[in-house]
């Protein structure tokens, strides 16, 4: 192909990409309903150049043969995602103060930002501390803290005399939050937690304490409070709120129209989507809905469908017990979390 041929092309590809942005800006970019398409120029980062990756969530380093799972793009079907760039995010968050709040789920989005971040400035110093429940990664030349205060409720749970009291509607924790530029929120997978794994032995809301009761009632009543929280003490005119959403994992093949598959185990490649065949789950709606009784803006990262596309992204058996065990609910790094934090930066950067 000639010169000028390229500079055809070129600029045909730079229209497109002024025009892409123009419908981002003047009708607002729907980055959840797209696909995954294969990118050469992905992962945004390597895992091995990230030395602080959790064992649980270092699918490469456990032995993982495979490698085209790190390799897709989310492409949203109505514009394109700006491409995360580390420098900028680091530049345009001089000093602030970013935290994730919520479980494990939001713990691996985490790691995913300061590897993503990490990778871009190498030679940038930072340290990582841990006091209680809040670990905090600290990029000194920009003085930016991101932090993680692992909450898997949001809500309380308070040693009594009868045992460990889940509290639907306080929320003491909330003193951990303040002084926040941005907070990124998360709750439910541990919800549905029974046996040895329950971390509390009742629940109370108001003067009633009960043994147990459903679950996603408990679920949507504890988000009310946070919601209540949020409207209450958060001055979004300072702090912008978001909420992860819900991570789903893949536990049953026929959900995703392959039976005979039991789990996620030797899944190779996502669903082409942009549709799930199970549908998504009856959680995203009850999110959902205690979001939209929330006066404050707060912006929901609506990754389940695009993360219930991800079959292939999950551990598996390249997780924290190997070949014992099999992890379908967390996610590789790097992986499926660094697309949850291109949008999160599409939407920081607006």
């Amino acid at each position: 192909m000639g010169s000028r041929d390229n500079a055809i092309s070129y600029g045909s590809a730079l229209v497109l990409s002024l025009l892409l942005l123009l419908l981002h800006e003047a009708e607002g970019c729907d980055m959840f309903t797209g696909r995954w398409v294969k990118d050469d120029s992905y992962p945004l980062y390597d895992p091995s150049t990230c030395p602080f990756i959790r064992r649980e969530f270092g699918c490469k380093k456990n032995g993982r043969p495979d490698l085209d799972y790190t390799t897709f793009r989310w492409q949203p079907l109505s514009c394109k995602l700006a491409r995360f760039n580390g420098v900028d995010f680091l530049k345009k968050n001089k000093g602030k103060k970013i935290m994730f709040v919520g479980d494990s789920l939001s713990l691996n989005q985490w790691q995913s930002l300061t590897c993503m971040l990490h990778s871009s400035a190498p030679n940038s110093s930072y340290t990582l501390t841990t006091q209680g429940s809040i670990s905090t990664f600290t990029f000194q030349e920009y003085g930016l803290e991101l932090k993680l205060d692992r909450n898997v409720y949001l809500v309380d749970i308070v040693r009594e005399k009868i045992g460990r009291v889940l509290k639907l509607d306080s929320i003491n924790d909330g003193k951990n939050w303040s002084e926040m530029d941005t907070l990124i929120f998360n709750t439910w997978h541990w919800w549905s937690r029974r046996g040895p794994a329950q971390p509390w032995d009742y629940i109370q809301i108001g003067t009633n304490v009960t043994k147990d009761m459903d679950r996603v009632a408990a679920f949507e009543i504890a988000l009310g409070t946070w919601g209540k929280w949020v409207d209450t003490v958060v001055d979004t005119k300072k702090t912008r709120v978001f909420f992860q959403g819900i991570s789903p994992s893949h536990y049953k093949g026929v959900l995703w129209g392959e039976p005979a598959a039991k789990n996620c185990v030797g899944q190779k490649e996502p669903l082409l989507g942009p549709n799930y065949p199970g549908g998504l789950p009856a959680e995203v709606g009850v999110l959902k809905r205690a979001l939209g009784k929330i006066s404050k803006p707060v912006t929901l990262l609506d990754i389940t469908m695009l993360s219930l596309l991800r079959k292939d992204g999950h551990p598996s058996v390249y997780g924290l017990g190997g070949q014992k065990s099999c992890d379908c609910s967390h996610w590789c790094l790097s992986g499926v979390p660094d697309t949850w934090n291109e949008i999160l930066y599409n939407y920081m950067i607006e």
